[in-house]
């Protein structure tokens, strides 16, 4: 890199350590433009996108029909609020329905949003259909969990980095080991309006539970009348080779959280699907968002469930998940101690003895491949579902060649 485009990249790396909150500790690559599951740098330097926005990038940068969809939308009307009607929310929230062959949706805009509101809606299920005391209602939860960082979600997050200093918190949770049915189903007790669990856990390193674990929970949950609730704001939407990991285990949960890929990576969309016996609970005044459900989002959505119906992004990611995986497995012994995951969702855990999961990020971006680290030597690989086969090589690749340098 020269002297001149190394300047134009510390300018804007300046710019954000001086006035954005350090909130975050990105790579140093600045980002300027992307193309399918390529980005570009202000310098000129392109890189294989192997984060895809956590899941929200899942169709690619620039997709042109979600792209499309976007500008023809910003011609017509971007916002309404919930206070009137809009030409666009009816065709979304029936599409979306469909697709996960429910009755009813909540737009909200961002994924914490569909989380809060999945627990709004069971407290005020267990309230006003089960009968459950008010004021003590309680949700299970498993150890490991991330769902988001408002302040009632850090209140059941086993991350201490994402709880200190952010007390008092919310009450209400109860945490079990994920994975561990029994467990959960001890945990249940008068109170228990729901369980909340994600199909996988992204942020604790692409945690696969067993096989028979949420069948599990859902023939549990239904014979205590307890509702499912299934986080699928990372793992859901094509990313694991199906429309939802949930689908992969065949169960059906009473409640769907979905966000990040739902928006296309354009606007943030997220909802709360389910059926009317449930979200039903909610009263006019109840419960709103100035920005959910708005034309824009909608109109976003509306293509990206376009994307989805035919089933051709989830046998894509099925499959190129396979070829992935199989890649990453060829280096267990060469410095990858495991992998795990499901479709294009894979997490890959590095010796510690060898580095640290931010080293080889570090030194992976300078091979033109971005990924994110997590929990110590765990990295994650979610490339877009538009990825190709020579593209995923060339990570597989470029991780063996930092794992050789690390070794020499």
């Amino acid at each position: 890199m020269s002297a001149v485009t190394e300047s134009v990249a510390s300018t804007y790396l300046d710019q954000e350590n001086l006035h954005a909150a350090h909130n975050y500790h990105p790579l140093e690559v600045v980002v300027e433009s992307g193309h399918g599951a390529w980005v570009t740098d202000v310098t000129g330097r392109k890189y294989l996108d192997c984060l895809a926005a956590y899941s929200a990038v899942n169709f690619g940068h620039g997709h042109p029909a979600l792209i499309a969809a976007a500008k023809a939308q910003l011609d017509r009307i971007t916002l309404t609020s919930r206070a009137f009607h809009n030409d666009q929310l009816g065709p979304f929230v029936t599409a979306l329905a469909k697709l996960a062959n429910k009755d009813m949706v909540l737009p909200m805009n961002t994924g914490a949003e569909a989380v809060e509101s999945g627990i709004k809606i069971a407290r005020a299920w267990g309230y006003r259909v089960k009968g459950v005391p008010q004021n003590r209602a309680t949700i299970i939860v498993a150890d490991g969990n991330f769902h988001g960082r408002t302040t009632t979600i850090i209140s059941f997050s086993n991350d201490e980095q994402a709880r200190a200093d952010f007390g008092p918190f919310t009450p209400g949770f109860v945490s079990v080991p994920y994975g561990d049915a029994a467990a959960l189903e001890a945990a249940i007790d008068e109170t228990t309006v729901a369980v909340l669990i994600e199909p996988i856990q992204g942020e604790a390193g692409i945690v696969v539970p067993p096989a028979d674990y949420l069948p599990a929970v859902r023939e549990i949950t239904t014979r205590h009348n307890v509702l499912f609730i299934a986080d699928e704001i990372q793992s859901g939407l094509g990313r694991t080779g199906a429309t939802f990991q949930c689908d992969n285990v065949g169960v059906v949960p009473d409640l769907y959280l979905l966000g990040k890929a739902l928006g296309g990576g354009i606007v943030p969309v997220s909802a709360v699907v389910g059926n009317k016996d449930i979200l039903g609970v909610l009263r006019p005044g109840e419960h709103g968002s100035t920005f959910g459900g708005n034309p824009l989002a909608a109109a976003v959505g509306s293509a990206v469930v376009a994307l989805l119906a035919t089933g051709e992004m989830q046998e894509r990611a099925r499959v190129l998940g396979e070829y992935l995986q199989r890649g990453l497995t060829s280096l267990i012994g060469r410095g990858v101690v495991g992998i795990r995951g499901a479709g294009l969702w894979v997490g890959v855990d590095i010796d510690p003895a060898l580095a640290t999961g931010r080293e080889v990020c570090e030194r992976l971006m300078q091979r033109g491949v971005l990924v994110k680290d997590t929990h110590g030597s765990t990295i994650r690989f979610a490339p877009p579902i538009v990825a190709s086969e020579s593209d995923l090589e060339f990570a597989v690749e470029q991780l063996s060649a930092v794992l050789d340098d690390l070794r020499a």
